[in-house]
């Protein structure tokens, strides 16, 4: 009996399709279940043994609002005292009409921002995870593909989130459409969720009416000490002239704390020490956008609220203090020990000297706020002369047939196997648009990267294939005096070094553009005196303004077939007697003497000179 009980509630609780019945009739046998079409119409349901709405419809209920007992057992039609659930009928409180009216009679209910009936109402915007992101740099990616300019309202971080609200259904839909079209510098697509808000946040119903602003400047004033360049806004809210002109000014509301900002950017920009104790403040959102009004605040009372977290003090930590007090907030007993709380503060506040009114330990540190000149950088490093004369040799044999017209001829510095790569920095920019396009589209940055069919087809294999493809990159003149070689391996068989410097694009859309690049050549010998590359992995980026400024600022020699022409004997002896005092060859030699007028002790200060402050290029010694 157990048994056939058991059978009949799996056959009434069998989610399938018509039940057991939905295999065909053949072969069914006498105990094949009934189709629902052949059920009578009290039994149609899906709930359990027994009388009332099964489980779907309790959820049903909670979900759309209170039902009474006796409306669960009614029936509408007539002569049916009771009738048990029928999950097919239509049913008021399933997200059905009624319930969209019920909700839109309480201003709530849609998920979305749909329809003309919320257009002007107010919507909430989340980004998961936001908290990682910095504001500027969120708001201006998500208006850089938003179709629609919006101002974000008050956009504060809830947990890891990132939150703002927005007026318009309008905007809403345009901020959706924006989700996973952006992506962050670690790769991942920053989502948009929109939620529909029921009324207006209260922070912005309150917003403080110009006679409350102008009575809260009034209090203010009579609380600044402007001796000591100090605020006292402790227990601000419970002050007998604002409680008199019943304005209610909580700080943790965005309004209030931007109003109290306001009033010391305009009037106390100097202000070196805030009391804000006593306010009941748990977070410090808004507190952090006095970071960059008040410059010159040192000390900060923020005893008895209720901070919990550090995580608050992160918010504020570009204010350079020197005096905190953080006493009776739930977060200072979050720490093991008296010590490890400290390094928490101090960790914010490197330059802290009090904290909660006791004299810190002076900290170990170094001070750099003083205009600091970094050490020039060094220059280039071969190992040994012989080393410095082969690859300087090979430069500019490279690079002479690297900014002609045809970079054909460069098969005979590449191995048969060789391989090269090209790499330019990450940008979340459209190819198209980005003044990199024409070697972001080949750009093999591994970090990047992810695909391994990706990786394998941007790396060029054989001379044929590598040559074929640097013929295709935009034609350039590099700025040969700008170079610096750094040797990383030298032996007997392969010679691994980098080439750093910029040059400049000579034809196309970007003709003109500087670009900086770096290049690790990895060679093996050839010949008696050659290199040949087994490995060339190239990096481009925009260059710099200083190393704009800097390119091209000594001419490269104008290459001829003789790079000595024809010279008076005098001439003649004076080139060889320079070449041989400075080191210099004869091409940058006669250049020398030639822009010096034959002056050769002139020629000789102007080379002395340039020689010390590191402007002579390294191919003029090669001889």
């Amino acid at each position: 009996m157990a048994m056939a009980d058991e059978g009949r509630h799996y056959n009434e609780h069998d989610d399938r399709v018509g039940g057991p019945a939905f295999r065909s009739k053949k072969g069914r046998g006498p105990f094949r279940g009934r189709m629902y079409s052949e059920q009578p119409p009290r039994q149609r349901h899906r709930g359990g043994v027994g009388w009332g709405p099964g489980p779907r419809a309790r959820f049903d209920e909670d979900e759309g609002g209170d039902v009474s007992m006796n409306d669960t057992l009614q029936d509408s039609s007539p002569g049916s005292g009771q009738r048990r659930f029928n999950p097919y009928s239509v049913r008021p409180n399933r997200r059905g009409e009624d319930r969209f009216d019920r909700d839109r009679e309480r201003g709530g209910g849609q998920r979305g921002p749909r329809g003309a009936a919320n257009r002007k109402s107010w919507f909430k915007i989340t980004i998961p995870c936001g908290k990682k992101y910095d504001k500027p740099w969120l708001i201006a990616a998500l208006q850089g593909v938003c179709s629609l300019q919006f101002t974000p309202v008050h956009f504060h971080y809830e947990k890891n989130n990132a939150v703002f609200f927005v007026e318009d259904a309008t905007t809403a839909n345009a901020l959706k459409m924006v989700s996973r079209k952006i992506t962050d510098k670690d790769s991942y697509k920053v989502v948009v969720i929109i939620n529909s808000s029921s009324s207006p946040p209260s922070f912005i119903q309150n917003e403080l009416k110009p006679e409350e602003l102008e009575q809260l400047k009034q209090c203010m004033s009579k609380r600044f000490d402007g001796s000591q360049q100090a605020l006292d806004l402790n227990s601000l809210r419970t002050d007998p002239d604002l409680v008199t002109h019943n304005i209610d000014l909580v700080l943790n509301r965005r309004n209030c704390m931007q109003a109290v900002n306001k009033v010391i950017e305009e009037n106390i920009p100097e202000l070196v020490s805030l009391n804000l104790s006593n306010n009941r403040l748990y977070r410090l959102d808004d507190l952090s956008e006095l970071v960059n009004k008040a410059t010159k605040l040192k000390s900060l009372n923020l005893s008895r609220n209720e901070l919990k977290t550090e995580r608050e003090l992160d918010k504020i930590k570009g204010f350079q203090l020197e005096e905190l007090w953080l006493d009776r907030n739930a977060l200072c007993d979050s720490f093991k020990d008296h010590s490890t709380y400290i390094s928490a503060v101090r960790e914010r506040f490197s330059k802290l000297l009090r904290l909660d009114g006791h004299i810190l330990p002076l900290p170990i540190a170094f001070d750099v706020e003083a205009p600091t000149t970094l050490p020039p950088g060094k220059g280039s490093y071969f190992g040994s002369d012989d080393i410095k004369s082969l690859i300087l040799r090979f430069l500019q044999q490279y690079y002479s047939v690297y900014d002609s017209a045809d970079r054909q001829p460069l098969l005979d510095a590449y191995h048969d196997g060789a391989s090269f790569s090209l790499t330019v920095p990450f940008t979340t920019q459209n190819p198209s648009r980005s003044s990199l396009g024409e070697y972001q589209k080949d750009s093999r940055n591994v970090k990047k990267l992810s695909n391994p069919a990706a990786r394998f087809r941007l790396l060029k294999h054989t001379r044929l294939m590598v040559v074929a493809f640097l013929n295709e990159l935009p034609k350039t003149q590099h700025d040969v005096s700008s170079f610096v070689v750094d040797v990383s391996a030298c032996t007997n068989t392969l010679l691994s070094f980098t080439v750093a410097g910029v040059f400049k694009e000579v034809d196309g859309k970007a003709r003109d553009s500087v670009r900086a690049f770096s290049r690790v050549f990895v060679t093996v010998p050839a010949g008696n005196t050659g290199l040949c590359i087994v490995n060339d992995e190239l990096f481009v980026r925009n260059a710099s303004t200083e190393e704009i400024r800097r390119a091209f600022a000594t001419p490269a020699p104008t290459p001829s077939s003789s790079p000595v022409p024809s010279l008076s004997a005098p001439q003649q002896e004076m080139l060889s007697a320079f070449s041989l005092q400075s080191g210099m060859n004869l091409e940058w030699t006669q250049k020398c003497l030639q822009d010096n007028e034959w002056d050769f002790n002139r020629a000789a200060q102007i080379f002395t000179q340039l020689k010390a402050e590191g402007k002579i290029p390294d191919v003029a010694f090669v001889k």
